[in-house]
């Protein structure tokens, strides 16, 4: 089972298997879904209803089916499909992983039975191998994605000409970014978290996010709605006042290392305290956002 973040520092105690949660945890966590634009729905959990319950999902939904952006984890396809269920009773046809996390692929295991999955090439190099943490266990053969693409691929769905880009050493090496054209949605994965401090995992890199999100504004329209890989639904206003904060953040933390000045002298300097509204919602604190940003430039 993959972790449900593979993070670039090991201090996230979050990053725990989905198999250590225990079955009231699940049962617990509740779904919603709620109309985005055109053909697209978000499913993500209800407020106080339990823990983590993944990543958001997106959900193209028309006369040809369904296609899924992310599954969540397996535990919680039934409620998923519960969610969809009070939208269509079409089948679920599509599913497309935004990257290899298992907070975001996890329910391959439930959907990939029916459903054909789509994603990046590295996505299914690395679900179809173990990982290098103990619990990064190979998942089944029909829990990998059967389609791939190195760098984009289009899916013609429901009136959507569904576009997937892959965006290299973002928030992992397995990014990919969907377009809903006629919809004006794009699902950005965790190469965007709405409001908060984002987590940069195995094969990421700050300046491939920064890439990305510049990327991404300047091919979407001012007025496009974002669903987010992790907080609430967005807009092109919100993702440049994060692009701009992860600009200046990263440029704080490059001067400190271009000044020889050391993680913990940064640290007790207090030198992100200006951002520390970006982690009340966030799952990690400044403190840790600074070393996680620290190690990745110093990595770089």
């Amino acid at each position: 089972m993959r972790t449900i973040l593979l993070t670039c520092f090991s201090m996230l105690v979050f990053a725990v298997p989905a198999a250590a949660l225990a079955a009231e945890d699940w049962a617990r966590m509740q779904l919603k879904i709620a109309k985005v634009a055109g053909t697209v729905y978000m499913i993500d959990m209800v407020e106080g209803t339990g823990g983590f319950a993944g990543g958001n999902i997106g959900a193209s939904v028309g006369a040809d089916g369904i296609v899924l952006v992310d599954d969540m984890f397996a535990p919680l396809a039934p409620k998923i499909r519960a969610a969809l269920k009070t939208v269509s009773d079409k089948p679920v046809r599509f599913v497309i992983n935004s990257h290899v996390h298992g907070d975001h692929t996890g329910g391959n295991v439930a959907f990939g039975a029916f459903a054909t999955i789509v994603a990046h090439v590295n996505t299914r190099q690395q679900l179809s191998v173990d990982g290098p943490d103990a619990d990064e266990k190979a998942e089944p053969a029909h829990a990998w994605p059967v389609i791939t693409l190195d760098d984009s691929l289009t899916l013609y769905q429901n009136g959507e000409d569904i576009r997937i880009s892959h965006f290299p050493h973002a928030h992992s090496d397995t990014d990919v970014v969907v377009y809903f054209k006629q919809s004006n949605v794009v699902h950005m994965g965790d190469t965007y978290f709405a409001g908060m401090f984002p987590f940069i995992g195995r094969g990421g890199s700050i300046k491939g996010l920064i890439a990305c999100i510049e990327k991404v504004l300047n091919d979407t329209p001012a007025d496009a709605r974002i669903i987010p890989g992790h907080g609430p639904l967005s807009n092109t206003t919100e993702l440049r006042a994060t692009l701009a904060m992860l600009k200046e953040t990263s440029a704080i933390v490059e001067n400190g290392i271009k000044n020889k000045q050391s993680l913990k002298q940064m640290t007790e300097a207090k030198v992100l305290a200006k951002y520390d509204k970006w982690a009340e919602d966030s799952y990690i604190n400044t403190d840790q956002f600074l070393e996680q940003m620290y190690k990745v430039l110093t990595r770089s």
